[in-house]
C-alpha cells in the first residue's frame, strides 16, 4: 500500500513537472524566426529550379539543408503554417548566377535572423541545429557559385 502511494506521488510529480517544462514561444513574439523562415522558402524556391550539371549537387545539397533547418525552426514551434512553396514571386530575369547569388543574400538574411537573441531555453537546441543548416546550405551554395564561375572560365 505504501509503495502504491509512493508510485501515484512519483507520477503526479512527473506529471507536473511536464506541465511546468518551458515551451516554445508563439510565432507572433518571434519575428526573426518568421522572417528566416520566409526568406529560408524564398531561397529554396530559387535553388529548385532547373540544375545545370556542374552544380547539380551542391544545388541539390542546399535545397536538402533548407529543408532541414525549416524543420528545425518548425519544431521549435515557430511555424507560421504556410507551405514551402508559399513565397513571393521570383524575379525571372535573373540569370542562373544572379539566382545564385540571390540565394546567397537570403541565406545570410535567414543566419542573421536566426542569430537574434533567444530567451526560450526550450528552442535554443533547434535554433542551433537550423544554424548549422543554414551554414551548410551557404556552403553548397558558395560551392555552386565557384563551380559556375570555373565553368565560365573554361568557354
Amino acid at each position: 500500500m505504501k509503495s502504491l502511494r509512493w508510485m501515484s506521488g512519483a507520477a503526479l510529480a512527473v506529471l507536473l513537472a511536464a506541465c511546468a517544462a518551458p515551451r516554445p514561444a508563439p510565432a507572433q513574439e518571434h519575428p526573426h524566426y518568421l522572417h528566416a523562415l520566409s526568406d529560408l522558402r524564398l531561397a529554396r524556391a530559387i535553388l529548385d529550379r532547373q540544375q545545370e550539371w556542374n552544380v547539380m549537387r551542391d544545388q541539390y545539397a542546399a535545397v536538402q539543408e533548407i529543408d532541414h533547418a525549416i524543420g528545425e525552426i518548425k519544431r521549435a514551434s515557430i511555424d507560421d503554417r504556410k507551405d514551402l512553396n508559399d513565397h513571393p514571386p521570383i524575379d525571372n530575369h535573373l540569370d542562373y548566377r544572379g539566382r545564385l547569388h540571390r540565394a546567397m543574400e537570403l541565406l545570410d538574411s535567414a543566419d542573421h535572423d536566426l542569430h537574434a537573441e533567444e530567451d526560450n531555453y526550450a528552442a535554443l537546441g533547434w535554433r542551433a541545429a537550423a544554424i548549422h543548416h543554414v551554414d551548410d546550405a551557404r556552403g553548397a551554395v558558395r560551392r555552386a557559385i565557384e563551380d559556375k564561375r570555373a565553368d565560365q572560365f573554361r568557354e
